[in-house]
């Protein structure tokens, strides 16, 4: 799950955002060239940034020139693809543009970083900033309570895979993909687009009811694997199959007294209004046809 901000620095703002999977922050690189190089537009701050990369790949250092692109908001509202580096690369990057503002700007990264620092050590504060991040955005209290309890069960599910020997990202998405497909009938992948999402989070966009058979899945698939102690991927992926197939048999049952399908086609850009907007909607109830 990536969640997006802005942080000001000296009232200039810095697009940033926090990868859960990575547990790494990554900056826009284009904002912090802008604050380094005190430019007063984007359109100068990109061409220095231009140049800049060019130089830094002829001298061998792609420490800092191997990029990331993720797809930000710019000032006309619209997302761009944008060069973002994690907390390492923009340090690196600091010190390759001669700048006044280079020894303040790393302060204020890391003060960033000690921020996460406090939220590792506390997680409460990481659910804190969440809940009230998903206010803003228009979810009910009734979901962002159910979706706080999904996020601490996908960790719990994580750190049951990484106990089991699964370390790498890919791996982590073909078990995700396991346990979603077991259940819905779709992976990650078809789910997103049969609700028409692209970079969206597939959880903010659930209904409650999809939201609780997918952490049915989740917690199942935990309780599997600490019984089972399987080692591995080929073990792992068969305590997801597991844990997704009886939220299937869960779902199958609600489904059969309700006389339709629990999936919706719907997302919450659908039901939900910025809180500045007026009332915030909920997610719809659960028992609405979307057949």
């Amino acid at each position: 799950m990536e969640n997006f901000a802005i942080q000001l620095f000296e009232q200039k703002q810095v697009r940033v955002i926090w990868n859960e999977e990575e547990e790494k922050y990554y900056f826009s690189v284009v904002d912090v060239i802008r604050i380094l190089t005190e430019s007063a537009d984007y359109q100068t701050a990109r061409k220095y940034w231009k140049v800049l990369k060019g130089r830094l790949k002829k001298e061998g250092n792609e420490s800092v020139t191997n990029c990331y692109q993720l797809k930000l908001p710019s000032s006309d509202g619209k997302k761009y693809k944008t060069d973002v580096a994690d907390l390492e690369q923009i340090f690196r990057l600091i010190q390759s543009v001669p700048s006044k503002k280079a020894e303040p700007i790393k302060q204020w990264l890391a003060n960033i970083g000690a921020q996460r620092i406090d939220q590792i050590i506390d997680p409460e504060l990481t659910f804190q900033m969440a809940v009230e991040d998903y206010r803003r955005q228009g979810y009910s209290d009734k979901w962002i309570n159910e979706r706080m309890r999904s996020i601490e069960m996908r960790k719990e599910l994580t750190d049951e895979w990484h106990r089991a020997g699964i370390h790498e990202q890919k791996d982590f998405a073909i078990l995700t993909n396991v346990l979603t497909k077991a259940w819905s009938g779709m992976t990650t992948g078809e789910y997103k687009r049969h609700k028409g999402l692209t970079k969206e989070n597939l959880r903010d966009n659930m209904t409650n009811i999809e939201l609780a058979l997918n952490t049915l899945a989740e917690v199942t698939a935990t309780e599997l694997s600490r019984q089972q102690n399987p080692q591995g991927m080929t073990q792992t992926r068969q305590t997801a199959q597991e844990g997704g197939e009886v939220a299937r048999n869960a779902r199958t049952d609600i489904e059969q007294r309700l006389g339709h399908t629990v999936i919706s086609s719907e997302r919450a850009s659908d039901y939900i209004r910025s809180i500045e907007d007026a009332q915030a909607k909920e997610l719809p109830d659960d028992n609405t046809d979307t057949k």
